[in-house]
């Protein structure tokens, strides 16, 4: 059986690190994926897509893409369901990344520079 699933995207919010109870790090964001064709009012459309990322992965993805980064994600797609606070059973499908390439442009830091030296006369100090 084949279960393989190829992405390119751009995330939808920030990704945010969390650690499973065994300390295991994963991030869970959002892929929007344009469609390849007009709606009847011209406009190109979107999926939003449920992405979970693993271990260094996930740290990798949080330390450098933001909201906006372009990205491309290849796994496997995973269904699982669970009980909500009503009782009534949710069904989540998602991808499952087992890798993540960075396509946009690296974020450009540049170093901050230092603030200007300012200089302080012992009469200027209100509590001298």
């Amino acid at each position: 059986m084949i279960n393989q699933v190829t992405l390119v995207g751009r995330l939808t919010r920030d990704p945010e690190l969390r650690k499973t109870t065994d300390g295991l790090p994963v991030t869970s964001v959002t892929l929007a994926v344009s469609r390849q064709f007009r709606n009847q009012h011209g406009e190109i459309e979107a999926d939003f897509v449920q992405c979970t990322i693993w271990k260094k992965a996930a740290e990798n993805t949080v330390q450098y893409c933001r909201k906006g980064s372009v990205v491309g994600v290849t796994g496997r797609l995973q269904t699982r369901h669970y009980d909500n606070k009503e009782g009534k059973r949710v069904y989540v499908t998602e991808v499952v990344a087992e890798s993540i390439r960075f396509l946009g442009a690296k974020p450009s830091y540049t170093p901050a520079e230092p603030p200007p030296a300012v200089t302080v006369m012992k009469e200027e100090l209100p509590f001298a």
